[in-house]
């Protein structure tokens, strides 16, 4: 568990010092300074958690565009070093679009003109919040919360029910309910996919938005950690998928491979495939064990900057 010392903020830097535990309070300073500074960001809610904590998403470029990608962080709550870098990317974003800089030769004014970008770096802020901060004798959930965990939030992954976010959707659903009940999974920290597809407020809020835009035509969900991409949902590979894939593991020097075992069902990227037939991929961002420390989020966006900023121009 990281600490919870928090260092004061300057408001005042171009990029942001993101090194901190990102709980849902991090998350909302990070986000007011940005749409406080950029004009051209938009910030909206897309609902909320079980705990009422608002589910933000950050748009960029034009809203009208007929291409859109969407960024997806935090499905599990001990992987909230990717809201961070997903942060980061933003603010990044923004400082070269208001420059006019073109990092990696990608002309921001042009990609800002002829795509949208969606970012939601923290599907599951409650889930992060227990990691960091443990649970307090206040939260409605305390009781089922102990119970589930034994007091112990330090790898967990659930949101606040003990439902698997990225287990919660309709891809391969049925399919995980007879593994999960052969292998004896149930609601806690990590796995267990709820009573039925999109049962949680987190993923029902995000399925209902991709639904309803249909310029989304690729989503990057980022979990850690791995440094790999998957790109297939039961041997399906949606047109065009295997060479973005092969790009994007370019860009960033991750391998591709393959899901396997309780890892191919139930996830966000599973259900968008299955649902649209449209290229999606899991980003295993960096190596270690979960939660990966804050101090690591730097260098893991360097990683992986290049194949985040270029990723538009491949739909």
């Amino acid at each position: 568990m990281s600490s919870n010392y928090r260092k004061p903020i300057d408001r005042e830097r171009a990029l942001l010092d993101l090194a901190v535990p990102c709980d849902y309070t991090s998350l909302c300073t990070f986000i007011e300074i940005m749409a406080e500074r950029y004009d051209f960001l938009s910030v909206t809610g897309i609902g909320e958690s079980i705990l009422s904590r608002k589910i933000y998403m950050l748009t960029l470029g034009n809203e009208k565009a007929e291409k859109s990608v969407l960024y997806v962080g935090c499905h599990h709550g001990a992987e909230w070093i990717t809201s961070l870098v997903l942060l980061r990317l933003v603010n990044e974003l923004c400082e070269y679009y208001k420059a006019s800089k073109q990092p990696f030769g990608i002309n921001m004014q042009t990609l800002f003109s002829q795509r949208c970008l969606r970012i939601v770096p923290c599907l599951n802020p409650d889930g992060a919040d227990l990691v960091i901060n443990g649970v307090s004798k206040e939260n409605i959930l305390y009781e089922r919360l102990m119970k589930m965990s034994g007091g112990d939030f330090s790898k967990w992954q659930a949101n606040a029910r003990g439902v698997d976010l990225n287990h919660n959707y309709d891809g391969g659903f049925l399919e995980y309910k007879r593994l999960e009940k052969e292998n004896k999974i149930y609601p806690g920290a990590t796995r267990y996919s709820g009573e039925c597809p999109l049962s949680e407020p987190e993923t029902a809020s995000l399925a209902s938005f991709i639904k309803y835009d249909s310029t989304v035509r690729m989503i990057l969900t980022l979990h850690s950690a791995g440094e790999e991409i998957y790109y297939s949902s039961g041997g399906v590979y949606p047109p065009g998928a295997r060479s973005i894939a092969e790009k994007l593991s370019r860009l960033s020097g991750y391998k591709l491979s393959e899901p396997s075992g309780l890892a191919s069902y139930g996830g966000l990227t599973d259900w968008y495939i299955k649902e649209f037939g449209r290229p999606a991929f899991t980003v295993e961002c960096g190596k270690g064990e979960n939660p990966i420390g804050e101090s690591k989020y730097f260098s893991i966006y360097a990683a992986i900057r290049e194949m985040l900023m270029t990723a538009p121009l491949l739909i």
